[in-house]
């Protein structure tokens, strides 16, 4: 029953899908973060079926395109993006630790945090319109899946910055070595599909993403002392990026030549 409780609260934390709503105590939470790549694979399966519908009906590029970057925020309500949105205002400050982490709580939005999401967004949409081969999509659609297994890799891993909040909650209630079990071999799977539907990309992607997670790190450890449910945000929204600007990047160079 509490892996049933923690499947409900990780849906109703990390996305917008209506779940059974109970009160979360906390051996109800040990098991969190092994279904938090599951939103992440309801993501890429949303991807990959309006990439089917695009192609039944002729839909063109721009709109494709534009869809594929509105799934994630639809499902998850764009709370990843708050937490971006938050570390580069934070970042950007160039104050001492202790004020980067009194700006992660701010709830006000900063010059920083618009430009650099700005530029995220051109970025995500150009790179995105630029991957048209399945083998590529799917690796790409896969790619939000493994984002949120090294995401919760680092949550029950990496220092953590604070001792409070419901990222220190959630990662000190977290049953640390089934948690970290269940992410290893959900991201060993996911890697070797990405592998058998193109082995160079796969490949490349997948070192794309690890290389990410250890400069998110080294990046949060500099900056904030630890992780954080922002800097966590950060990272998941800059793998996936990543993961989208490789795949444009192979596509280019490898299928187009």
């Amino acid at each position: 029953m509490r892996i049933i409780k923690s499947f409900f609260i990780a849906f109703s934390m990390y996305s917008k899908i209506p779940v059974p709503q109970f009160p979360w105590k906390e051996e109800d939470m040990k098991y969190i973060f092994c279904f938090f790549p599951w939103i992440g694979a309801l993501i890429g399966v949303c991807m990959y079926a309006w990439s089917y519908f695009c192609n039944i009906y002729h839909v063109g590029a721009m709109c494709r395109t534009a869809i594929y970057a509105a799934i994630p925020l639809l499902i998850t309500g764009g709370i990843h993006v708050d937490g971006y949105m938050d570390t580069m205002d934070a970042i950007h400050s160039y104050s001492p630790k202790e004020k980067k982490l009194e700006i992660l709580k701010d709830s006000h939005i900063g010059a920083f945090s618009v430009i650099m999401l700005v530029i995220y967004g051109i970025v995500f949409l150009g790179a995105f319109s630029e991957i048209t081969e399945d083998p590529l999509l799917k690796i790409v659609c896969s790619g939000f899946f493994l984002s949120r297994c090294l995401c919760g890799i680092s949550v029950v891993s990496f220092p953590l910055a604070k001792k409070d909040g419901m990222l220190f909650t959630f990662a000190d209630s977290s049953h640390k070595k089934i948690v970290k079990g269940s992410l290893y071999l959900q991201s060993i799977i996911c890697i070797g599909l990405m592998l058998f539907w193109s082995f160079f990309a796969g490949l490349f992607v997948t070192l794309a993403a690890v290389l990410f997670l250890f400069y998110y790190y080294y990046r949060s450890k500099k900056e904030f002392g630890g992780v954080t449910g922002d800097t966590a945000g950060w990272f998941g929204v800059l793998c996936e990026g990543c993961i989208v600007v490789t795949t444009a990047f192979i596509h280019i160079l490898w299928y187009q030549n």
